[in-house]
């Protein structure tokens, strides 16, 4: 190692010199006489933000050491005392300022144990919502609470309506709609946003003049449930909306031809899983009933029968099989379907029960000794 240069402690303007950072020394200066080949980075990357000169001693240009500790030189084991008005590390013995222009990173308000909870002093605000015109970075006045914040007949002297378009509003109210329903189904975010993508086409398309909102969000979580795979069906929309079925069903036909777009038929498979989890079946009982539901319909057995409703005839007949059994009404609870419609497609299958079941499914029930309704 090359002899060591006395350079003062400040702040540097040149590459530092690693020669001159001892394995012992803690202070960092410059190489005054530029006689070293081996430099560090430059001071840029090295020194602290927060200024107080302390450089990093690296051992490669790829790999960091641990950082010194920033002390006294005079007194190495006093706690220094930060002045956060002047952003300096002051040593409690001697008064020396061994580092200046420390950043605060602390928050910039005080807390007091007697505010409101609802008090939010920071500033800033919601995340860039892309859906929107202005990515809803517009500013928004918060309601006031003082004599001063309300004129003399007792109204607001600052409101939010010039801050953002009707159209923004309107859609701002459909996304909040959107993800109240599907929290109340536990539907997961992606489905939302898509949700959101689709409501947001329609809206600017104006193609559904005259149709309520919320029945085209509805409508377009249909849409969406369907398009990620994991479809509900119309009940189950029309149970977290203040929407008729029947009025979802316009707008989702309304919204396939606006959009010229399509989803994918609906099959037993979809709802079978569903189904079985929240009637607490047993995991050969749902595969027993996926194999029913899905023979029959190779072998034609419910020509014009809905997905769901064949479905839940196949869990009638395979719980009723197993020593998990269910009745009509359970089932119909679940699924959304009328005990009749079970009924009528459980007797539609019943005849060829002997060929839906799988080889390896262990009866409870004998075949012979199925309901017959």
């Amino acid at each position: 190692m090359g002899s060591h240069c006395s350079w003062p402690f400040s702040r540097p303007v040149a590459p530092l010199c690693y020669d001159c950072v001892g394995e012992s020394s803690i202070k960092t200066h410059l190489c005054a006489s530029r006689r070293h080949t081996r430099f560090l980075f430059s001071a840029d990357l090295l020194w602290l933000v927060a200024g107080t000169a302390v450089a990093l001693k690296m051992a490669s240009t790829s790999r960091l050491d641990a950082l010194p500790r920033v002390t006294c030189p005079n007194h190495p084991d006093a706690i220094l005392v930060e002045d956060y008005r002047a952003g300096d590390m002051i040593c409690p013995e001697c008064g020396l300022v061994v580092g200046d222009r420390v950043i605060d990173v602390g928050s910039e308000w005080r807390t007091f144990s007697n505010d409101k909870a609802t008090k939010d002093p920071s500033r800033v605000g919601d995340s860039q919502n892309p859906l929107l015109s202005d990515g809803d970075l517009s500013t928004m006045i918060g309601k006031g609470t003082g004599a001063a914040s309300f004129d003399e007949f007792g109204n607001s002297k600052y409101q939010n309506r010039r801050t953002m378009s009707s159209s923004d509003r309107a859609m701002m109210n459909a996304f909040k709609e959107i993800t109240t329903m599907a929290d109340r189904i536990n539907l997961p975010r992606n489905i939302v946003d898509r949700t959101n993508n689709l409501f947001k086409q329609v809206y600017e398309q104006k193609s559904l003049k005259g149709r309520a909102n919320d029945a085209i969000a509805s409508a377009c979580l249909y849409i969406a449930c369907r398009q990620e795979g994991v479809p509900r069906t119309f009940k189950e929309i029309c149970a977290v909306s203040r929407i008729s079925k029947k009025e979802i069903g316009r707008c989702f036909k309304l919204i396939l031809k606006a959009l010229e777009t399509s989803v994918d038929l609906i099959t037993t498979g979809d709802f079978m899983s569903r189904f079985c989890s929240n009637l607490c079946l047993p995991k050969q009982v749902q595969m027993a009933a996926t194999h029913i539901a899905r023979k029959a319909v190779e072998l034609d057995l419910v020509p014009g029968r809905s997905p769901i409703s064949v479905a839940a005839a196949a869990i009638y007949m395979a719980s009723q099989a197993s020593a998990e059994k269910r009745t009509q009404k359970e089932i119909g609870d679940i699924a959304g379907v009328a005990d009749v419609t079970i009924r009528q497609s459980y007797r539609l299958i019943y005849p060829r029960a002997p060929d839906l079941f799988p080889t390896d499914f262990k009866f409870d029930t004998p075949v012979d000794k199925l309901p017959q309704l």
